[in-house]
């Protein structure tokens, strides 16, 4: 049976299902969300933790040049879209990209942020590498289409030819998927970079800051806080309300800085007296000052070809194809006391390990202890450790880290590591224009199944997950009652 044509490349087959219905696992996990408290004597510390690495944040606009293509599978076949989609970059930009999720759902205006591969299922894809070559070696990167046909052999290649090619040997890769270009001359293109690719590195991200978080005593220069990017230069947005707290961003030198560029290390000059910059609690830590600041680094540049784009809303994760000159930023914070444990903290997803890697740095003088996941950690003064949290995929998760005298830093997102088929039929219906999943009837009585690729299980599975969502958010109150922490 051949299903009906759809505008979105997120779309399912039992063929190549590797674990249940995306949305019922992810509804079914609303009310398991992880929860886990770090405790132990700290500082005034900031509140979420943001979990993207640094580099470009966009929002997906839609499937823009496209042909067709039939994946294969046990219960028949199904014809979907395949081709370049477009993002507009948050501070000006745009992105295109390919799907390499192509099993999962698409939403409309999604947001992405950019990711390392670690923290994808390309993590764990031993063919990666070949991904990033395709993308290097065909379009539209190489917008040449008659040297780009000559290449592959083909007789001649529109752009539609080209993004259905290019996206159907990537799919290859990234889903092991049986999959074929309707056209022709895509076909013999995709079959030219399936057997041509070869392995390459991950790209290094636009921009970033490493570490993410940094810790120390007043009275002294926090950090280094190191700059990597593919930028000329960063401007250094200095911590808010610096006027007031005296903290600034300085070199090795203790200059203040404004600017920066691939390689420069930055600090947080902390005076002696100093209360929180931002976003912390000011009451003071037994003994003297404490508190929290940030800086953030911007840049405008292209993002490097192969980057990972990856949402929290599930929707399917991109890899980066073509860029304009876009904006990137970065942000890094600082946590300050005059005694007891000093944590700095930061997270990071680990597909290889299957969770949430959370990595903490004690500069204090005594031990940072803490309990999650019915473990006690201890940090001993002058040391950090990675602690991983291991996640089920498509779980929400949702950690704070609290301690005395006002500590409490949180970290939320979705493991997201694995394409994942369907369980249910290869039965479709036709779509419209691209657009986000909706619940219950469009005009004239048709269900909106844009983002899904659509099939006929799917009303039943929504209702159940309306259901399931109200539960677990009702769970998920009930818990964060329980575990508000009380001030010391």
């Amino acid at each position: 049976m051949l299903a009906a044509f759809s505008r979105f490349c997120g779309t399912s087959t039992p063929a190549r299902r590797r674990g249940p219905s995306r949305l019922a696992a992810a509804t079914l996990v609303t009310g398991l969300v992880a929860a886990g408290v770090l405790s132990g004597a700290g500082v005034a510390a900031a509140g979420e933790e943001a979990q993207g690495q640094g580099g470009a944040t966009a929002m997906l606009g839609g499937l823009k040049t496209y042909g067709e293509a039939v994946i294969h599978g046990d219960d028949g076949d199904l014809k979907v879209a395949a081709g370049l989609f477009e993002m507009s970059v948050e501070g000006g930009g745009m992105l295109q990209t390919y799907c390499i999720d192509m099993h999962n759902p698409t939403q409309k205006d999604a947001k992405y942020e950019e990711t390392p591969w670690s923290g994808t299922s390309l993590g764990t894809n031993k063919e990666a590498g070949k991904i990033r070559w395709i993308l290097q070696n065909s379009y539209p990167q190489v917008n040449d289409l008659a040297a780009l046909a000559k290449r592959a052999g083909v007789g001649g290649l529109t752009e539609q030819d080209a993004a259905a090619g290019t996206q159907v040997a990537i799919w290859r890769y990234s889903d092991g998927a049986d999959v074929d270009a309707v056209g022709a001359r895509a076909e013999k293109l995709a079959d030219y970079l399936e057997k041509s690719a070869r392995d390459m590195a991950e790209p290094r991200a636009s921009l970033t800051l490493d570490p993410p978080a940094v810790s120390g005593h007043p009275g002294m220069r926090l950090g280094p806080v190191t700059v990597r990017t593919n930028a000329r230069g960063v401007t250094v947005v200095p911590p808010a309300d610096a006027t007031t707290s005296g903290v600034r961003i300085v070199d090795e030198k203790g200059k203040a800085v404004t600017s920066a560029k691939n390689g420069s290390r930055l600090y947080f000059d902390v005076p002696k007296d100093t209360a929180a910059a931002t976003g912390g609690a000011t009451s003071p830590a037994p003994g003297g000052a404490s508190g929290t600041a940030a800086l953030t680094v911007q840049a405008s540049t292209t993002v490097p070809v192969g980057r990972a784009f990856a949402s929290e809303s599930r929707s399917q994760t991109q890899i980066l194809a073509g860029s304009s000159e876009s904006t990137v930023s970065a942000t890094a914070s600082a946590t300050w006391a005059e005694k007891g444990p000093i944590p700095a903290l930061s997270a990071r997803k680990n597909c290889a390990a299957g969770g949430v890697d959370i990595s903490a740095a004690n500069t204090g003088d005594k031990p940072f202890t803490f309990e999650l996941m019915g473990d006690e950690h201890t940090i001993p003064a002058g040391t950090s450790r990675t602690v991983t949290i291991p996640l089920q995929e498509d779980q929400p998760y949702d950690f704070t880290i609290t301690g005395p005298n006002g500590f409490s830093q949180r970290f939320t997102g979705v493991l997201d590591c694995k394409t994942q088929g369907s369980e249910a039929g290869t039965s479709t219906q036709t779509l419209a224009e691209p657009s986000p999943a909706t619940v219950g009837g469009t005009p004239g009585g048709t269900t909106n199944l844009a983002a899904t690729g659509g099939y006929s299980a799917t009303p039943v599975i929504t209702g159940v997950a309306i259901g399931l969502v109200v539960i677990g958010g009702a769970v998920l109150v009930v818990l964060r009652r329980r575990e508000s922490p009380t001030a010391d």
